[in-house]
């Protein structure tokens, strides 16, 4: 499985123009096959921060996700949203354990 974390930011006067798009993105994110988990979180302390979480069974899921329309239609939107420091990280895990 591959774990994706990290951040973007977009100021904070953006977040609301910007939430129709994070919904669709996630929303199709989530319907696409491979996709075991996919959720944007606001920071409650940095206005504008967005946490990112995907969790993917392989990287042929990743990579079909990385070419679909949805993604480029989210990435075609970035410029007029301010979206910036974009700062992700994938990783290879096993399976869950509880803590």
């Amino acid at each position: 499985m591959l774990l994706i974390v990290g951040t973007v930011r977009l100021p904070a006067a953006n977040l609301e123009r910007a939430l129709p798009a994070m919904q669709a993105m996630v929303e199709a994110s989530r319907a696409e096959p491979g996709c075991l988990e996919y959720g944007y979180a606001q920071d409650v302390l940095v206005p504008g921060l967005i946490h990112v979480k995907e969790l993917w069974s392989d990287q042929a899921a990743l990579d079909a996700h990385f070419a679909s329309s949805h993604i480029q239609a989210w990435r075609a939107a970035w410029p007029a949203l301010e979206m910036g420091e974009r700062n992700l990280r994938v990783y290879e895990v096993g399976a869950p354990r509880s803590t």
